[in-house]
């Protein structure tokens, strides 16, 4: 019987970052909506559980297969809280903020500017957002503008193609949804921030995506 470690194909000594790293590899791979099995599927879970919930490889290696039952359904995927960057001024707050999201978690904000939602493997923050009935701004999707620009303030967004956005703004932590996919297992991110006055010029028209929801 396989251990956890070579479940998620680490070494027995790897790392948290390796290990989470690793699941969600063998989550995308084994998921039955992504071709794999649920038994492969739940198998990578209670591996996964096994080894953060702190069991040695050797009881690990006996017990787990068996708590397969017993595992809460864990679904891969990244946890995003939302923010949309036009209600700042309305609070008098700023991105730069230490406690931002804990004022704007208290400020009693609907669901359209502040919230929570799941971004699945493999997708992109914005495929992420309009999956989940959101209408976030884009123009082009392909990275040659800044229609779809995000602060990422806590996280991990990859960012496959950039055309447009300056050293000084990926410094800063500005990246594009509409092709960034979510590298860690919970992000914090200010969205809808086209009308900075440092991205006015890097915008194309949009209008006519303003309105346009996921499904439409």
């Amino acid at each position: 019987m396989d251990s956890p470690f070579a479940v998620l194909g680490v070494d027995a000594d790897a790392d948290q970052t390796a290990i989470r790293r690793a699941y969600r590899q063998r989550a995308k791979e084994t998921h039955p909506d992504r071709g794999g099995s649920d038994d492969e599927f739940k198998a990578v879970q209670a591996a996964y559980d096994a080894i953060i919930s702190g069991d040695t490889p050797d009881r690990a290696t006996t017990d787990f297969v068996e708590n397969i039952s017993r595992t809460e359904q864990r679904e891969p995927g990244t946890h995003v809280t939302y923010l949309n960057y036009e209600v700042l001024d309305d609070h008098g707050w700023s991105i730069d903020d230490d406690d931002l999201f804990t004022k704007a978690a208290a400020a009693g904000l609907n669901e359209t500017d502040y919230g929570r939602l799941t971004v699945d493997p493999n997708e992109t923050l914005l495929e992420g957002a309009e999956r989940s009935g959101h209408a976030w701004p884009y123009a082009c999707r392909g990275g040659a503008c800044a229609n779809c620009a995000v602060a990422v303030c806590e996280g991990e967004l990859s960012q496959l193609v950039d055309h447009i956005l300056s050293d000084d703004l990926t410094a800063e932590g500005i990246r594009l949804s509409c092709n960034g996919t979510p590298q860690s297992d919970e992000m914090r991110v200010v969205f809808n921030l086209k009308n900075r006055p440092d991205l006015a010029d890097l915008k194309l028209p949009g209008d006519r995506f303003s309105n346009a929801y996921a499904g439409d």
